[in-house]
């Protein structure tokens, strides 16, 4: 029994330097995806891009996101998490710091800078999936909601350094620095994992196949990717527009209130979430009724405080609505996100990936139909109106099909603990 309890005690500890790593890893992901949204204006200028440029730029990125999520995930189920972690970090830090030399080639700078976009896009994709390969197969179901939500509290905190690092750097160094600076980081993180998280890590577990029969004619399964993919879209809503609504509607505030506020307070909301939901679970509540009422926060309770948005606010009220809403999203960290983990461990990265696909595709096609809106009503109220009917269908969904009980097989080998 001593034996038993000694093994956990190192195996928290280990899960606990593990959880550093990987929270410095997603932070860093955001600040080389941040990288060129910050720089676009200065490179703009200084290659004569038009505004369709840029734009074909940014969103080149997104186009490879889509791409790889299932695929991140399958490799990760079967070779491990932690081992495509290092090899798209490394790729990504490559990219991100040969990107000022690529601009300088020759006259086809956008192409180039569209390919390298596009090339982001395609490895950073397999990230999300194989950290939730990696924490399926190696953390318990009590500690799995505080872990993902640290992870995502450090895409926050990239964003908001990405943005003051770049605002500095731009106007001392240009912006070529900030993807060398950026791109060094990266590389230093991927040494760290290569050094602490795959020298010496255990044997891989076999990994059951999936019948997909099982899957498609899941309601729970369904459920839980529809929830998903309204979150994820209704998320990108507001990272897309929210800076153009709050310059439109409150020409003369101060933009970094708007800019820094909402994330800032998304960093300890996730990480409160993440420990509410473990707390718990660990206390006794059913996981199920866990996941839903955590989701619950995440998309009902966040559209209750965007709706007075669709009236008239003044700038102070409306800064305190929308951080409301964005801290409250981070609560999906102990519901859907993480809910994958409990239908489905023997695979969770690949079926991961495939949420995050169905997302980033939504996604892009709600964002493309709010400015239609906005430029056809000439109305903000209609997108945030939008937002709330997103989220409340697909909790509605969720609460009504969604559980955590396993629908894969059940001869998989058992989880390893960390």
């Amino acid at each position: 029994m001593q034996m038993m309890t000694l093994v956990c005690a190192v195996c928290r500890s280990l899960a606990r330097k593990w959880m550093v790593v990987l929270f410095m890893g997603t932070c860093l992901l955001y600040c080389a995806r941040m990288t060129m949204p910050v720089c676009v204006v200065s490179m703009a200028a200084s290659f004569h891009w038009s505004k369709i440029d840029s734009g074909l730029i940014l969103g080149g990125f997104f186009w490879g996101y889509c791409f790889t999520q299932i695929l991140g995930g399958h490799v990760s189920d079967k070779l491990g998490g932690e081992r495509v972690l290092f090899i798209s970090a490394a790729s990504w830090a490559l990219i991100t710091a040969a990107t000022p030399l690529l601009a300088c080639l020759g006259s086809h700078t956008l192409a180039l800078m569209a390919v390298a976009r596009i090339l982001m896009g395609l490895l950073q994709g397999v990230f999300f999936p194989s950290l939730a390969s990696l924490c399926s197969q190696r953390v318990e179901e009590g500690e799995r909601g505080f872990l993902m939500s640290t992870m995502h509290s450090g895409t926050h905190l990239g964003t908001l350094l990405a943005g003051g690092m770049g605002s500095l750097m731009l106007d001392r160094y240009g912006w070529e620095a900030m993807f060398y600076c950026t791109g060094f980081l990266s590389g230093l993180w991927a040494l760290v994992v290569w050094r602490y998280l795959l020298r010496g890590t255990a044997a891989k577990q076999k990994v059951t196949k999936i019948l997909q029969d099982l899957l498609l004619l899941s309601s729970v399964f369904r459920a839980m990717v529809f929830a998903h993919m309204c979150l994820s879209s209704t998320s990108y809503i507001l990272l897309s527009w929210l800076p153009t609504y709050f310059k439109e509607t409150f020409p003369h505030a101060t933009s970094w209130v708007y800019n820094v506020i909402p994330w800032l307070i998304a960093i300890p909301s996730a990480l409160g979430g993440g420990f509410v939901s473990d707390f718990l679970i660990t206390k006794g509540y059913g996981v199920a009724s866990v996941r839903k009422i955590m989701q619950s926060f995440a998309m009902g309770l966040s559209s209750m405080c965007i709706l007075p948005l669709s009236g008239a606010v003044t700038f102070q009220s409306a800064v305190i609505c929308i951080s409301f809403a964005v801290g409250l999203t981070t609560f999906t960290s102990g519901g859907v996100s993480v809910n994958v983990q409990d239908l489905t461990p023997s695979c969770a990265g690949a079926l991961y990936g495939f949420m995050n696909m169905m997302g980033a595709f939504m996604g892009l096609v709600l964002v493309s139909f709010s400015g239609y809106l906005i430029e056809v009503t000439l109305s903000w109220a209609k997108v945030f109106s939008l937002i709330t009917l997103v989220n409340t269908t697909g909790l509605g969904i969720f609460l009504f099909f969604g559980d955590a009980r396993r629908v894969d097989l059940q001869d998989n080998s058992q989880i390893i603990v960390v």
